[in-house]
């Protein structure tokens, strides 16, 4: 059987000691620790503490962990729906960097609601529409990290995750408008063909004018 090879790091004897790897390491006599400098993944594995008295030996064993520190945490919506005065709301939380990533939901107000208590990356939220203020936050962790992101219900859309999609006023307002125009391109030619026989009549109805304007601000806010 082959024996097992241990890499000694550093050893202290009277007061002396000697760093073996003093690029990588560094020793600190006035608390007696060893610093593992510019730490990697290559360092997680596991030490050894030996002290030696006679013929008598403790040994402790250390495992050390490193974990990357999790990146700043983004909300992307996956699907979103609206019916019977509720919205339904499907969010996936995410961290690009991190390892041993864990994420928890939880009201971004303090405030006790299971609306938005989850554990996992991704929840499904479904909330009434009048109440439009409820904030839900995602936090990202891993054992030497935190970072937490917010959402906000004030809107039932996709753009609270920065993803592409239409808000459901322009939704709406693509199917209304074409067809409020033709209604009033109607009711414009109706009037100019009535106010004819009539010599010097005023035909530029308020009414006609008011809806015209109003679709016209609409549609600039689309584009």
């Amino acid at each position: 059987e082959d024996p097992q090879r241990k890499l000694v790091l550093l050893k202290y004897l009277d007061g002396n000691y000697t760093n073996y790897m003093p690029g990588r390491t560094r020793f600190h006599e006035l608390d007696f620790s060893l610093e593992i400098l510019n730490t990697s993944r290559q360092d997680r594995q596991l030490y050894e503490y030996i002290v030696s008295k006679g013929s008598e030996e403790k040994v402790w064993q250390i495992q050390l962990e490193v974990y990357e520190p999790v990146s700043h945490p983004s909300i992307q919506i996956l699907s979103w729906a609206l019916a019977n005065g509720s919205c339904t709301v499907t969010l996936n939380c995410t961290a690009e960097r991190g390892d041993n990533v864990s994420y928890r939901w939880g009201r971004g107000d303090n405030r006790n609601s299971g609306l938005c208590t989850h554990n996992g990356s991704i929840l499904h939220l479904s909330y009434p529409l009048h109440n439009a203020s409820i904030a839900c936050a995602c936090t990202v962790s891993n054992p030497v990290s935190s970072r937490v992101v917010a959402f906000n219900t004030s809107e039932c859309s996709y753009q609270h995750g920065g993803s592409a999609g239409l808000r459901m006023e322009h939704l709406v307002l693509l199917v209304v408008v074409p067809i409020v125009v033709v209604m009033v391109l109607t009711g414009v030619f109706v009037a100019t063909h009535s106010a004819m026989p009539i010599a010097g009549q005023e035909h530029s109805p308020l009414a006609e004018d008011t809806a015209v304007h109003t679709i016209y601000s609409q549609v600039q806010r689309v584009e």
